[in-house]
């Protein structure tokens, strides 16, 4: 028998797809779970090793849906401790205007540990940093994923529009949109897997309406559709974006989602704490996703997202 049928024996409880149940353990065979055994009942086929798990639980891995992981080296910097958003991010963006690719290997590897610890095996990093040295960014959260053994959604953000235009993020923060669409198309080349055991994935993800321009938010569809990979970006996370999608595009955020190209099941979003109930209502007929973010949300008081209210609206 292969040295990787592996026996977890009697374990306190097994969470599964019907819920908590006593379960006399499971058959691992190559990473995947070949057998769910009721109580006293052994293997189909002998195992080469057996674990006791009678004083654990068994329950799958937590999956996160939305994170920064270069963020892990900034989030406690006593100068924007108390600050809301938009000041936030613009006494952070020259900062993080430095981050090496040391540094993000560095980031990622905290972020992914602490993740690991939590219980969470597959996480879902938005990057948007490509400062000049850092434009292999997600090459770099590639080799940490792998190290670390994670599984991981790795979204090729983007910021094009900076301050000279009317956007949040300083200059050298940002890129053209053609050297982003030809290097986010180049890692959905290099690295994204598809089907069972995939352990990287990436999408695309334009950080925000007030950091990126309309025709990038457009081209990212576009080039999501056609190679049939996800989209994500920040929406309705603070009044302040609200009122700069009103003032600059004459729309709230959710018809700038829909004008854009962006309102459909291949798209999902986060924080969504600002929407109307006809937008929560569009938004769930569209099969768009939401992620809640309740630690960030919080730490800026900026609001509560209306969880229960996007769930009743699918």
């Amino acid at each position: 028998m292969p040295a990787t049928r592996i026996w977890l024996k009697n374990p306190l409880a097994i969470f599964t797809a019907n819920g908590l149940d006593a379960r006399g353990g499971l058959v691992l065979q190559d990473g995947v779970i070949t057998e769910v055994l009721a109580h006293g009942q052994a293997p189909a086929q002998p195992c080469t090793q057996v674990f006791d798990a009678r004083e654990h639980v068994v329950l799958p891995g937590l999956i996160n849906t939305h994170h920064h992981f270069y963020q892990t080296l900034t989030r406690a910097w006593a100068p924007v401790v108390n600050q809301p958003l938009f000041p936030w991010l613009k006494t952070l963006y020259p900062v993080w205007a430095r981050l090496t690719p040391e540094k993000l290997a560095l980031a990622s590897k905290v972020a992914l540990a602490e993740l690991l610890l939590s219980g969470c095996t597959t996480a879902a990093d938005h990057h948007y940093l490509f400062p000049d040295g850092l434009e292999n960014a997600i090459d770099v959260q590639v080799e940490s994923v792998r190290e670390l053994g994670m599984r991981a959604m790795l979204t090729r953000g983007s910021m094009s529009l900076g301050e000279a235009d009317g956007g949040l993020p300083p200059q050298q923060t940002v890129q053209q949109g053609q050297v982003i669409l030809e290097d986010s198309q180049r890692l959905i080349h290099e690295y994204h897997e598809r089907g069972d055991g995939a352990q990287i994935q990436i999408a695309l993800a334009p950080c925000s309406p007030f950091s990126v321009t309309p025709e990038i938010m457009e081209a990212s569809a576009e080039l999501a559709n056609r190679l049939d990979v996800r989209l994500h970006t920040h929406l309705a996370e603070t009044l302040d974006e609200e009122d700069f999608c009103l003032q600059r595009f004459g729309l709230r955020t959710v018809d700038y989602l829909d004008s854009v190209g962006w309102l459909g099941p291949r798209t999902w979003l986060a924080h969504g704490i600002h929407f109307n109930p006809d937008e929560i209502a569009r938004l769930g007929a569209a099969g768009t996703g939401i992620c809640h973010c309740p630690s960030s949300n919080m730490r800026l008081a900026s609001g509560i997202c209306p969880t229960l209210d996007l769930l009743a609206a699918g």
